[in-house]
């Protein structure tokens, strides 16, 4: 793709535009080439939100028709960066600059740039010629020249490749049409049936999966997993990774399961469980509410490690099904949200009235409870926002209650009360 200079001053100039407003300047600017400039407006606007290294690069250009809402944040692809790094580091003679590194599934390229960058030699494959292009033009334009694009079938090139150190897949969910994909079986290329091929292939491979995918059935149709990675960002859970050695053979159960959620700035949360420990885990559970409670973070949800935050942070459950924990000592580390609980009650007149005295608007959520956010949010007669935060959810005893919370400030960190 080649744009004039007039459409690339265009860009430059209205790179923060409205892209409706411009689209109906058409004659306006004769001599630039307005579908383009417009797409690559478009998609700048995107990459300053979710890839901020290559917005800041002029050079780049962005496909016409790839939605880069589904693309990886650099927060994400960084993360795939860093399992990469870890995991080689172990391996003494592919440490630093060295190794080979395939990316059989390239779409934009934003995870092959990021995870290409620890390699002395790279490729990128993709069967859209038009996604080949515009790759062809970026890597070099990102200082990445040592990464080989490569139009062909991720398939058709896997089976004729020479082995390499490292290969990455992220397989596409067939469903076109909004349905609900949870086995690898649903995703082309499907992994499960090419594992063989795979570990055949690569030293190791990285495999990026769709957070609507079951986990429990992926440990289960897959024989060679390492380790798995269910990685959020800022609390929203974003893609399921498997590590595949073809020299590892554990049990379901026993591969350990790294769940991250990246915050804003260099944040983050963790928790490594396994499925095995997760069973043996005693879970407390109480009908007394207590000084502090927590909600752990969108990964720990998403993989089932109720019982392990539990055991780990030593808080105890609300309910065997709400997943909301509670303690009297404030847990300044524990993996999700945290709350000072300040009033707590039924759903009596008289109960909410003391919950809420006074609130027009909150936060609210419901966990392990009969009616939906909007059905209580109605029946409450209240708005959303402000600086209360408010729970619906049922507790060991089966008792129904709201629970009034704030964040918690400096003061709260060390505090122990009874």
């Amino acid at each position: 793709m080649t744009l004039s200079d007039e459409t690339l001053r265009f860009i430059r100039t209205h790179s923060r535009d409205d892209v409706r407003s411009l689209a109906l300047q058409v004659r306006r600017y004769p001599d630039v080439d307005m579908p383009a400039a417009i797409t690559q407006i478009a998609g700048r606007q995107t990459l300053l939100e979710k890839v901020p290294a290559w917005a800041a690069n002029e050079a780049i250009l962005c496909p016409a028709h790839l939605p880069l809402e589904q693309c990886s944040s650099e927060a994400t692809a960084r993360y795939k960066a860093e399992v990469v790094k870890g995991r080689r580091a172990v391996d003494e003679d592919t440490r630093g600059q060295g190794g080979t590194f395939i990316d059989l599934t390239g779409g934009f390229g934003i995870d092959c740039s990021f995870l290409a960058a620890g390699f002395r030699k790279a490729v990128y494959v993709e069967r859209q010629e038009s996604l080949c292009e515009i790759a062809a033009h970026n890597f070099p334009a990102l200082g990445l020249r040592h990464i080989t694009v490569c139009h062909d079938d991720s398939v058709r090139y896997l089976q004729a490749m020479e082995p390499v150190d490292w290969i990455f897949i992220d397989p596409a969910r067939r469903d076109g049409h909004g349905g609900k994909t949870v086995a690898i079986a649903d995703c082309e290329p499907d992994v499960a049936t090419l594992e063989a091929l795979l570990v055949q292939k690569g030293r190791r491979v990285l495999v990026k999966l769709s957070p609507m995918l079951d986990l429990t059935l992926a440990l289960n149709d897959l024989k060679h997993v390492e380790e798995a990675h269910i990685v959020s960002v800022n609390n929203e859970c974003k893609e399921l990774l498997l590590v595949l050695n073809g020299d590892a053979c554990l049990p379901a159960d026993e591969v350990p399961i790294h769940c991250i959620n990246l915050l804003n700035g260099d944040g983050r949360q963790l928790l490594t469980f396994t499925r095995g420990a997760e069973r043996e885990c005693l879970s407390a559970c109480t009908a007394q509410l207590k000084s502090y409670l927590y909600e752990p973070n969108a990964s720990i949800l998403k993989a089932g490690a109720f019982r392990s935050v539990s055991h780990i942070y030593k808080v105890e459950k609300l309910h065997p099904n709400s997943h909301l924990y509670t303690s009297d000592r404030y847990l300044p580390d524990f993996p999700g949200r945290k709350f000072r609980v300040t009033a707590s009650g039924g759903f009596g007149k008289r109960e909410v009235r003391e919950v809420l005295p006074a609130a027009k608007k909150a936060n609210l959520t419901v966990r392990n409870f009969p009616d939906t956010v909007a059905q209580l949010r109605k029946r409450l007669k209240l708005a959303e926002g402000g600086d209360t935060y408010l729970f619906a959810t049922t507790l060991a005893d089966e008792k129904k209650v709201l629970i009034a919370c704030q964040l918690p400030t400096a003061s709260d960190t060390g505090v122990e009360t009874v």
